[in-house]
């Protein structure tokens, strides 16, 4: 076999594929989407080659659809991260992942200050920037990169 053609990991028959995810986010993505505790079939791939990214990381799960808004959380860390839905071995959807204006309950605030660190309360903060992505504490306005954010 062709070793272009030959596949890193295997084809899903039907499932939910996020590609283009880069090498250093594909673990965080796997936790925003809650994987760790999920009984479907998930293959994780990192460092295969990538003719757009260099290097990219991909995540695979069986027999699972995502809603939009939890596909989306990853946009913070994984900007460049395409959806791919897969129904019976083909791609029926493929979409880039869109960051919300919102990040609600997966972010952690820098400032140990914050109310939200010290009270039993969902974390909110508001995307200021896309480009390189930026967000802000809705409580007490601090702001952090998508790549320095901390998840929770």
């Amino acid at each position: 076999m062709n070793p272009e053609k030959q596949l890193a990991v295997a084809a899903l028959q039907n499932g939910t594929v996020i590609d283009h995810i880069p090498c250093e986010a594909v673990y965080r993505s796997a936790r925003i989407l809650g994987l760790e505790d999920t009984t479907h079939a998930v293959t994780i791939g990192c460092n295969l080659t990538s003719r757009k990214l260099g290097r990219k990381g991909i995540i695979k799960v069986a027999d699972m659809e995502f809603d939009a808004d939890t596909l989306n959380r990853i946009a913070l860390i994984a900007p460049t991260a395409v959806v791919n839905i897969i129904r019976d071995y083909e791609v029926v959807e493929k979409r880039p992942v869109e960051l919300p204006d919102r990040i609600m309950g997966i972010v952690r605030c820098n400032n140990p200050k914050c109310i939200s660190n010290h009270q039993p309360m969902a974390t909110k903060f508001d995307v200021i920037s896309r480009e390189p992505v930026v967000i802000r504490c809705h409580y007490c306005n601090h702001s952090v990169s998508g790549a320095d954010a901390k998840t929770i």
